[in-house]
Order: C-alpha cells, then structure tokens, then sequence
C-alpha cells in the first residue's frame, strides 16, 4: 500500500469510476492520502471524450402506447414523448451502415384508424342530385375531408391544384365535378371528348375509366380509355362513337392520336393530370406540355361560359414537383389556380405499422418466404404487394417464387401491352393473393384487397416510398395495413433515418416541404430564370 502513496501525480482519478474491490481496498484513507495514477496525455483525451459521448438523462416516458418499437428497448419511443425541433433523436437505424447491424429492426406502430368524418354528406356539396344518387347506389355517401375542400371549388369553375395523401379519394374528388358539368343544360354533345383526365399509366387509366363508368352507366354519357401498347386498330377504336364526354389517355397513346388526326381538343370542358409528379417529370414533361398546348385553358370562371369556352383544370397528385409551375405559366394565369392541400401532405402515415428489417442481400429471400407463408396462414382474405426497383429483379423473383410453390402475378413497364392489359384488374378482383412489381403499381391504384405492402428493393427516393405505403390502409379497405421494408445499401439506410426522424417528431419527411406550394407570379418565373 505505501508503494502506491509513491507514485508521481499527475492526473487525480475520480473515486467514482474505481471499481467496488478498489474502492474497497482504500476505504478509510482520507482524500490527501489516495493515490494517484499517471496518465499519458492521449490516454487523458479518449476518457474526455468517452465522457462527453455519454447519453444524457434518459427521459421518463409518458402515458401513451408505443410509436417507435425496436429489438433494443431503451431506443423505443412513445407517443406521449415529444422531440423538439432542432433536437437530434436517438436512431435505431444510426449504425445500419455497418455491417453488424444485419438482423437488427424497428416498426413505426399504427397510432390511429383510417376512418370517415360522417358528418357531411355529397348531397351538402350541391352536386347535381343525379350524381348524388349514382353514388348511393355504390354506397358512398361520405366524402373525404380534401373532397369536402375542393369539389366546392371546382364546381364554380375555378382552376385548382389538389395534393393528398395517397388513398384519400382523389378520384372522385374530380370524376364528380366532370360529370356535374357535362349534365348540366348548356353543354352539349361532341364526337370530340368535353372532358380529358390524363394518367402515367395504363393500369390507372383502366382504373379511372371503370370509375368513371359506374357512375355514367345510368346517366346517358360516354367514357373510352386510349392507351399505350396497343395496335393502330385500337387505338382508333375510342374515336369511332358519335359522342366522346369522358376520355382518359396516358400522354404518348393521345400523342400519337393527336399526330395522326384521330382527335381534336377543342371541346374540352375540362382537363385533368392525375398523379401529377410522375406526368411533370423527366419522362412525360415534354409530352404534357405539347397536350396542354393544343388546349385553351380558363383563367377565369367566366371564360367557362359561351360558345369560345375554354376548359377547367384540375392538376391532382399525392407529391408534386418543382417544375409545374413553369409548364402551367405557359397555359394559364397561375393566379387563376387555387392551392390546397392536405395537413398531413407527406407525412408518415399514422394509420399504417411499418417495419423496417436491417438484411444482408442473401437474407432477403428467405425473410420474404418466410413472411408469404405466415401472411397465407393468418391472413387468407388479404394480398400482398412485393415491389421490386427494376424488371429484371421482378422476373427473377417470379422464378424463385415458382420454384417454392408461392402462386403469383408479376408486372412491370417493360411487358408488352397486351400481356399488362388485365393483371392489376384480375388482381383487384381477388384471382391471386400476391403480385410482384415494380412501381407502376404504386401511382394512384385503388388496391382495397392489399394487407401488405414488401418493399424487397427499398425505394429509391422517399416519394416512392409514400406512394407504395399508400397502397394498404385506404379509404374502404377491410385491413388496417402493413409495410415491410428490406433495408440493404447505404443509400437505402439513409433514406431510412430520413423517415425514422420524421416519424419520432412527427414532422413531415425532409426535402419535400416545397413540393407544394402556392402558384408564383410570371414575373417571379422570369426572374427565377434569369437568376
């Protein structure tokens, strides 16, 4: 023990941090007696710095069931537990990079239900009382709160830009009013269409023309679908009636009709862009632009009226990009255009449970089977979704799936139009549980049969990702919904610690706050693009 008195001092050591047997062993000395040891200057700062990465006083949960649940419980978070702004919360995905992590995992919980505020009817929204009794017949009576905002609007003949989240009943927020219109007495028949919805897709557009027909069956009007894949024959098909009130196209199928003379676009009464981030961007711009140009559009309710009649817009999408408004400009006043949106415009969904598995690319097919098999023993009236990033992923898929015995569909954009035409709708109606595809299906298809949505590829913008959990927890559906991410890559666990903040701030997702905005001057366009 006198040894120990003799040693130099330099840098004193807490008693804290001894161990009990050490602390023990100088119990009694006082405090100018204890030894003290010396420490290199390196050894010095690493202790500093351990210090300081310790993890503050841990906050005592609230009341309140879990929103983040994980594998490491001291990690978890409850609903009643608030993050501040500029607060940096602890991440269950933070390590995710390392390759250690594989097998670690976290689920974002369902807060609440997905459910109608049954307070108004469509009969309040002064539709004309034959649509209104077209729905009743389907038993819809209920409109949704972005319905309840913008159908007003669009039924005074104002251009309006409408943004939702996914599976809040945008569809009918504008098959409505186009119906509403043509009934009414100053609009007359044309072999040309009155109204134009355009869709990215060939499955949306199959999906929007079925809506739109329950509702015009028993009303006297005509609804035809034009899209892409198809031979001339039928493509000239939808023109050959004597009257055209409704005609939904993707833009490449009108392109070309509009080239070969098939149409005119002169009668419109109204036009629509459904799902309004995939036609703005890199793949349909140039050919939404080139429709929009050969259209008069209304800058003002009165331009609805007389016999040089411009038409409506309606421009409708779940996320919308930056460049809309300068496609607009060329076509209207964007001080014609209403803006509204919803509050929770992308959010996390509260409604769905979403868990995210950290894998190695090897262990993602034997989580996938394992999941198929469990959902078929558990869950035999619900379907599943499984989305791929690309073609080839899907058909390889597809393969090993057949070799395990798993019935499935596949579909992707680089199928051949003939063999798409009806998957997605043999799907709908329940002829196979699951569909393997890529991100054609995640745009604005009504899916009420789907209970789980696999991300086996995870998305690769956070767009993607709330398009394809927008397909479980809709509007009408009998399941509350699951999503079920693989996260493999680096860039993939970013984009996860992306969402994993927002959800634990309950903030919206980073980097598409201004997505949606209010439309800009055309002064403040040509400023823009002279800077």
């Amino acid at each position: 023990m006198s040894a120990l008195r003799e040693v130099t001092v330099m840098f004193p050591v807490c008693v804290h941090t001894w161990s009990p047997a050490l602390r023990c062993c100088f119990r009694g000395f006082a405090a100018s007696d204890l030894p003290v040891i010396q420490l290199p200057r390196r050894t010095q700062q690493y202790l500093e710095r351990r210090q300081q990465e310790r993890p503050g006083p841990v906050h005592a949960p609230r009341a309140g069931r879990l929103l983040i649940s994980s594998r490491r419980r001291e990690l978890n978070q409850f609903s009643g537990e608030t993050r501040g702004r500029w607060e940096t919360p602890a991440l269950v995905s933070r390590g995710w990079k390392h390759r250690l992590a594989s097998g670690d995992y976290f689920t974002i919980t369902r807060q609440q239900e997905q459910r109608l505020e049954p307070e108004d009817t469509f009969r309040s929204l002064c539709l004309d009382p034959r649509v209104v009794s077209a729905l009743e017949t389907q038993d819809i009576t209920a409109p949704t709160w972005i319905q309840r905002q913008c159908i007003p609007g669009l039924l005074q003949g104002r251009n309006m830009l409408c943004a939702s989240e996914t599976g809040s009943g945008k569809t009918l927020l504008y098959v409505l009013p186009i119906v509403h219109r043509l009934l009414s007495p100053d609009s007359e028949g044309s072999p040309d269409p009155r109204s134009l919805i355009l869709v990215p897709s060939r499955e949306l557009g199959q999906q929007v023309t079925s809506v739109a027909k329950s509702l015009c069956a028993r009303l006297g009007l005509t609804v035809r679908f034009v899209g892409g894949g198809s031979g001339r024959r039928a493509m000239e098909q939808p023109f050959r009636c004597e009257a055209l009130d409704i005609l939904v196209a993707t833009p490449g199928a009108l392109t070309k009709a509009l080239k070969r003379d098939l149409v005119t676009l002169s009668a419109l009464h109204f036009v629509v862009l459904d799902e309004a981030d995939t036609l703005f961007d890199d793949t349909f711009c140039e050919l939404i632009e080139g429709i929009l140009m050969r259209t008069q559009i209304a800058s003002r309710a009165s331009d609805l009226q007389g016999l040089d009649r411009k038409a409506q817009l309606a421009v409708i999408g779940a996320t919308f990009p930056q460049g809309v408004a300068k496609i607009l400009n060329k076509v209207t006043d964007l001080g014609s255009i209403d803006t509204i949106k919803s509050k929770r415009l992308h959010f996390v969904m509260p409604h769905v449970q979403q868990m995210f598995k950290k894998l190695k690319g090897s262990e993602k097919l034997s989580e996938l089977m394992e999941l198929l098999k469990k959902r078929a023993e558990e869950s035999a009236n619900t379907a599943v979704l499984v989305f791929c990033n690309n073609a080839s992923t899907v058909n390889w898929l597809g393969y090993l799936l057949d070799n395990h015995g798993i019935k499935h569909a596949r579909l992707h954009g680089q199928m051949p139009g003939d063999r798409r035409s009806g998957i997605f709708e043999a799907f709908q109606k329940g002829q196979g549980d699951v569909l393997v595809c890529t991100d054609i299906v995640s745009r604005g298809l009504d899916s009420l049969r789907v209970g789980t949505v696999v991300n086996y590829d995870f998305p690769p913008t956070l767009e993607d990702y709330l398009h394809r959990a927008g397909r479980v927890g809709r509007i009408g559906s009998e399941s509350k919904g699951t999503v079920v991410s693989f996260v493999t890559h680096k860039w993939d666990v970013e984009l996860v610690q992306k969402i994993e903040t927002a959800a634990r701030k309950r903030s919206s997702l980073p980097g598409m706050e201004s997505r949606i905005r209010d439309p800009v001057s055309s002064s403040d366009l040509i400023k823009e693009q002279k800077e």
